[in-house]
């Protein structure tokens, strides 16, 4: 119901699109407010709106430039606006399509090849570096500890996460921190539920605000783990990682080095480990604990986690 839209919306739409809205097609809350308006004229456009973190316009214009080039993602319709404490902004609506499910190498295949042409156009993208990264990746933060703050985990009791969780992230943070590889834009959210597919081809890649600047090992890493996510998050078999990363190198037609297969293969940990926190914070299903226990060793190996 058009009703139910805050208060703020529909004048900024009238302001930025030119046209109020009559109807409501979705709306989901994440970390961002996602609503799917068709308005007045007939156009059907996604507004976003999140929390201003000083990220948001670099990961607009970024994305804008990739639509450009003819990656499939929405384009932006506006640029980010502030509203109050929001960071807010409209794209074209890309319906349509289904997620592709799996954890299997054959999946992990095909993941990688759509990562690989992000990533190689994403080398001509040239924006502000949008910092901080975000939450689930953030190894490279300069908060004092291990993990990064963030104050509704934090304020949790945190005797509940087990210890082995705790050692397993602060070797694999160990390893990242130790690199000095270049870093590059990338996508840090590379998961099954922000991709539609469609006639086996990718129809869309979402979740723009979750970009980040860190090295391009440490990106692909963690995308080989991650690929697969749909709530509640998990971690795909080494195997699964080891042909994403095989595949990445292909399309992009280099070899990693030993150094960067070691922080690929730590990336590829470091989402898991603060997926694991989270649930024994909130209380949840270890699902992704259960995932990382029964991996930790193989990938720790891989990575030289000392």
């Amino acid at each position: 119901m058009v009703d139910d839209l805050p208060d703020w919306l529909p004048s900024w739409c009238v302001d930025q699109l030119g046209d109020e809205p009559v109807d409501v097609l979705f709306e989901a809350r994440s970390i961002s407010a996602v609503f799917g308006l068709r308005l007045a004229d007939g156009r059907d456009v996604v507004v976003k709106a999140r929390e201003d973190d000083g990220r948001a316009a670099s990961c607009v214009a970024a994305q804008a430039q990739l639509a450009e080039r003819g990656f499939p993602c929405a384009r932006p319709l506006t640029p980010v606006t502030g509203v109050g404490a929001l960071a807010v902004h409209a794209e074209e609506s890309l319906p349509g399509g289904s997620m592709l499910p799996g954890s299997s190498p054959d999946v992990a295949r095909r993941y990688a090849a759509v990562f690989a042409r992000l990533m190689a156009l994403l080398v001509d993208v040239s924006v502000a570096p949008p910092l901080p990264s975000p939450r689930w990746a953030r190894w490279d933060h300069t908060d004092p500890g291990l993990w990064p703050a963030i104050d509704f985990l934090d304020s949790r009791d945190q005797s509940v996460v087990p210890s082995f969780v705790v050692s397993m992230a602060e070797r694999v943070r160990k390893r990242l921190l130790a690199t000095d590889l270049p870093c590059v834009l990338g996508h840090a959210d590379f998961e099954a539920q922000n991709l539609r597919w469609q006639d086996g081809e990718v129809l869309a890649v979402h979740d723009w605000d979750s970009l980040a600047r860190q090295p391009e090992a440490a990106l692909v890493g963690a995308a080989s783990g991650a690929f697969a996510n749909v709530p509640p998050p998990s971690l795909v078999p080494v195997e699964s990682s080891a042909a994403f990363l095989e595949v990445y190198q292909e399309q992009r037609g280099r070899e990693f080095t030993a150094e960067e297969l070691e922080i690929a293969w730590a990336a590829s940990l470091w989402t898991a480990v603060h997926n694991a926190r989270w649930e024994a914070l909130h209380g949840d299903a270890p699902v992704s604990l259960e995932a990382v226990r029964d991996q930790a060793d193989e990938r720790l190996r891989l990575a030289n986690a000392t």
